[in-house]
């Protein structure tokens, strides 16, 4: 229960701030340009608080906190007296309404940039970019235990989120890339991916998994939680025995006991297992016995599991720039993520990528927002910044009721010079408003599937 009230507490903050500093982006330009504003509503519906500025403008809080919107004075669609007619959106220039209905995605795109300057300059805890586990692709590549990964691509990876966020795009696209590591004995050396190896279809959630790689941070110490009555460890290991080799095999964490278990009973016969106990190493006789999965699968097993409550892995790595450096670095980064969000855009359009995992919808939202709240607030603001983001290049897609689609018919009335006709103008909206329902039917769809029915 606390997650959902979490998640929706943090899905109205984060949109209601989005939203609304959007929305005062199209408000600030407009009574620039002469316009005069008619009401500023922060949320939609009746309103719940409301006063008349000085400026006649009305400020309010609607009852649905999920929007807002800045209603202006048009002869479209209100009587208008003389006096008041030359303060009328649709009496401005044609360059004057590009500029206002333009500054709504502008805002967004400010806010991601002063956002990520806001993180880098917090710092955000994160995870050094150290490889734990290898297998699979990854292995066939070279990647080794211990790796530190500098550099993947032509993108500087400091951190592990880094490292996932270079590699995920590659990933769906199949790239064969580069990786710039340095091994554990200091040297650097290159790596090269071959991601045009995976297969044809995986879950795209699980694609740095699925390649091969984990962190180190991700790695399960390989202590005992529990041993299994009557199986190989009974009476010899104990619950908070911390394994530190098998047969002469280092042991650094549990992904490495099954391995050598089961090259030990491929061997045969009994074989040492070193422990740490209490603060005595032991060297104890061992040999492990043919067991089955619940699938039926049977393997060489001790009869031992982890602890049923791991706590969280330390984070040993801060990403954070002096306030200085973050300002090129907040561009850099917004550039880089807009560059990206237009690609997986591209994907989802040719079928590249699933738009299951594509669109998301405000129960998606919510739980990424109380997640990344719970983590501090330098990723607060990277949602934040991202959600800006993707508020600001939504809205500028040509599609009728959104900003992007009044700009396509401004544009449109600069080549012909006079405005789209009504009719026009009707039949585009009942087209975005066609699109906009299957989008938002999708998005939510999408979190009934990812979120729901899990």
């Amino acid at each position: 229960m606390s997650e959902i009230l979490g998640s929706l507490w943090w899905l109205i903050i984060s949109l209601g701030v989005l939203v609304t500093l959007h929305e005062f982006g199209h408000f600030w330009v407009a009574r620039r340009c002469g316009v005069k504003v008619l009401r500023f509503s922060v949320g939609f519906g009746k309103p719940l608080w409301m006063r008349v500025g000085k400026d006649g403008t009305e400020y309010a809080i609607g009852r649905i906190p999920l929007g807002g919107y800045v209603k202006m004075l048009d002869e479209r669609e209100y009587e208008v007296g003389e006096a008041l007619a030359q303060q009328a959106f649709n009496r401005k220039s044609v360059w004057q309404r590009i500029a206002i209905t333009a500054a709504g995605p502008a805002a967004n795109l400010i806010l991601c940039v002063l956002f990520l300057w806001g993180m880098f300059v917090i710092g955000r805890p994160d995870f050094a970019p150290v490889v734990g586990s290898v297998n699979g692709i990854a292995a066939e590549s070279g990647m080794r235990r211990g790796d530190t990964v500098l550099q993947i691509g032509d993108r500087v990876t400091p951190t592990w989120s880094e490292v996932q966020m270079a590699l995920i795009p590659h990933a769906l696209d199949r790239d064969d890339v580069a990786v710039q590591v340095r091994s554990e004995n200091g040297s650097q050396l290159t790596r090269h991916l071959r991601l045009s190896k995976l297969p044809a279809s995986f879950d795209e959630r699980r694609a740095v998994e699925v390649m091969g790689l984990s962190g180190r941070h991700q790695l399960i110490p390989a202590v005992i939680g529990r041993v299994s009555p009557g199986e190989a460890a009974w009476g010899v290991l104990a619950e908070g025995d911390r394994i530190t080799a098998i047969d002469g095999d280092p042991i650094a964490s549990w992904n490495d006991i099954a391995p050598a278990v089961g090259r030990l009973g491929e061997r045969g016969g009994n074989a040492m297992i070193e422990v740490a106990r209490n603060g005595d190493r032991l060297a104890l006789e061992i040999a492990p016995k043919r067991m089955k999965r619940e699938n039926g699968e049977e393997f060489w097993g001790l009869g031992v599991a982890p602890p049923a409550t791991i706590g969280e892995p330390k984070r040993d790595a801060v990403l954070r720039y002096d306030p200085i450096d973050a300002v090129p670095a907040a561009f850099r980064e917004s550039v880089h993520q807009a560059r990206e969000l237009f690609a997986m855009i591209g994907r989802a359009f040719t079928g590249r990528v699933s738009i299951q995992n594509t669109v998301a919808g405000p129960v998606t939202i919510g739980r990424a927002a109380n997640a990344y709240a719970s983590n501090g607030p330098a990723w607060y603001l990277q949602l934040l910044a991202m959600l800006s983001l993707s508020l600001g290049i939504l809205n500028l897609l040509p599609i009728p009721i959104l900003d992007g689609g009044h700009l396509l018919y401004y544009l449109i009335e600069l080549v012909k010079g006079s405005p789209v006709s009504e009719r026009v103008m009707a039949a585009g909206h009942f087209v975005g408003l066609a699109l906009i329902a299957s989008l938002m039917g999708l998005a939510f769809y999408n979190d009934i599937l990812n979120n729901l029915v899990r």
